[in-house]
Formats: C-alpha cells, structure tokens, sequence
C-alpha cells in the first residue's frame, strides 16, 4: 500500500474469537526496517477489534470473551435491525487500534503480552492495517 503501510487480510472462523496478530505485526516492522517509533495497528470494522493481553494461557481469552458477553448480551434489548449490536458495542469497548512503542527495531510489548484481533460477528474476511512510524527524522538529513 504506501511506504511502512501494511495491509493484512484475516479469516475469523468463529462468531466471536480473538487471533494472535503479533507475528504480523512483526513482519511489517522487519520489512520497514524502523529501529525507533511505532506501530498503530488499525482494525477498519465496526463490529471487531484490537487488543493487547496475555498470551500465556488461553483461559484468559475465553475468560475476556464470557465476560464482554454478559456485559454486552448477544440477544438484548436491541433496536439495529441487523441483529449485531452486541458486536458494535464489543468492538466500540475494545476499540479500533492499538499503539505499540519500537526500541532498537523491536516491539516493547511486556513478556506475556500479544497483539489480537478481535472478532465479534464472524465468521468473516477482515483487513487488518498497520503503520509503521519512524522517530529517526535526525537521519533523515
């Protein structure tokens, strides 16, 4: 796309679920090369999003998702006539990017953290967008 864009395209299997996009994250930043800045990953969807949590043990992910579902209901006393504002609302608490600060051409994301997407009207074909960000303007002459 342009120079340190990168666009990705996700297959949810599921109606809700969250997929471990670190690798990719990792691979737009190899290939822009970047030492020092950051990276915005971006979800353009209204009814999924991005989040960073535990890695280690995925209890916590399911835990993440049966807890958004009592606090936002799938079935509810809901008007959008497509049937999906549990996941508008899931998406809108998660939010539609992330921030991750690069150091020495590394992510500095803590020993159990992982970037994911999250899904909450699958299964669906998703982008997923990331921008690479440089703070070496000194080198640039």
């Amino acid at each position: 796309m342009g120079n340190n864009l990168f666009q990705f395209s996700l297959s949810t299997n599921k109606s809700q679920e969250f997929i471990d996009i670190t690798y990719l994250v990792k691979q737009a930043l190899e290939q822009s090369g970047i030492r020092s800045g950051i990276a915005v990953i971006y979800c353009p969807h209204t009814t999924a999003g991005i989040t960073i949590n535990e890695n280690g043990d995925p209890d916590v992910v399911r835990d993440i998702l049966s807890a958004l579902d009592k606090v936002f209901p799938i079935e509810g006393d809901y008007r959008h006539f497509e049937g999906n504002s549990h996941a508008h609302l899931k998406s809108s608490y998660m939010g539609a990017e992330k921030t991750v600060i690069i150091n020495e051409g590394k992510l500095l994301l803590g020993t159990w953290q992982s970037l994911y997407f999250c899904e909450f009207d699958g299964p669906r074909t998703r982008k997923l967008l990331i921008k690479m960000i440089s703070d070496e303007w000194e080198s640039r002459g």
